[in-house]
C-alpha cells in the first residue's frame, strides 16, 4: 500500500499524466496536439495500456508522432510515464480513465490510430461485452479516428483473436483486414516493430502463439 501511494503521488507530478487531480483533465477532448502536445502530429492511443511498454517504444521510434497510453490503473502508468521522461520522450502521454468513458477525453476524428496490445480477453460469456474488441468499443473507436484510421490487436489469446475476427467479418464497414495467428513468422510482422512487452514475453515463454490483426472503417 505504501509503495502504491508513493507512485500515486509521483504521477501527480509529472505533466505526461492525465488524470482526475490535474486541472485539464476535463478540458483536454479535442485540443491534445495544441494543448498538450504543442504540435500538429498524428496522434496514436495505446488502450488498456498496462505499463505502457508500447507507447514508450513507439514514441521512441517514432518522434515525429504522438503517443497516448490509456489506462485505469495508476501504478501501472507509473511505469510508463516515469521511463519517458526518463528518456526524454515529450510525444508520450498518459491518460488514466476507464475505456468505456474514452469518448469524454477525444473528440470525432482525432485519434489517427489505436492499439490493443495484449488486452483482458474476458472469457467468461457474460463479460463478451466488455472484450476491447466487441460492437459497443467497434462503434467508438470508428467515431474516434479519422478516415482511415487503423486499429490494431496483439494478443497471445486464442478465444479473443477469433472472437474480434468473427465480429469483423460480419460487418460491412471493415476494410484492409489483414491478420495471423502467428506475427513472428507472418508478412505483417515489421507493423508490430519487434516490440515485446512483459505480458508478451511471459506467454510466449509458456509456448502462446502471438496473434495479430489490423483493420480500418
Amino acid at each position: 500500500m505504501k509503495r502504491k501511494q508513493e507512485r500515486f503521488r509521483i504521477i501527480e507530478g509529472l505533466d505526461n499524466v492525465i488524470e482526475p487531480t490535474k486541472a485539464n483533465y476535463n478540458s483536454i477532448k479535442g485540443s491534445w496536439r495544441e494543448s498538450h502536445f504543442k504540435n500538429n502530429n498524428p496522434i496514436t492511443i495505446e488502450l488498456a495500456c498496462g505499463r505502457g511498454e508500447y507507447s514508450v517504444a513507439l514514441g521512441k521510434l517514432f518522434p515525429e508522432r504522438n503517443f497516448i497510453g490509456v489506462d485505469m490503473k495508476g501504478e501501472r502508468i507509473w511505469k510508463g510515464s516515469t521511463l519517458a521522461v526518463e528518456q526524454g520522450l515529450s510525444n508520450v502521454a498518459f491518460l488514466r480513465t476507464q475505456i468505456l468513458l474514452i469518448e469524454n477525453f477525444f473528440a470525432v476524428g482525432e485519434v489517427d490510430e489505436i492499439w490493443l496490445t495484449f488486452p483482458d480477453p474476458r472469457p467468461r460469456k457474460r463479460d463478451i461485452k466488455r472484450r476491447l474488441t466487441s460492437p459497443r468499443f467497434l462503434e467508438m473507436y470508428q467515431r474516434l479516428l479519422k478516415p482511415g484510421g487503423y486499429v490494431r490487436l496483439k494478443t497471445d489469446n486464442t478465444l479473443l483473436y477469433t472472437y474480434t475476427l468473427e465480429e469483423l467479418q460480419q460487418r460491412t464497414d471493415i476494410l484492409d483486414l489483414q491478420y495471423t495467428d502467428r506475427v513472428y513468422e507472418s508478412p505483417l510482422r515489421p507493423e508490430c516493430f519487434d516490440i515485446k512487452t512483459r505480458f508478451e514475453e511471459m506467454f510466449a515463454a509458456k509456448g502462446e502463439t502471438i496473434k495479430y490483426l489490423r483493420f480500418h472503417f
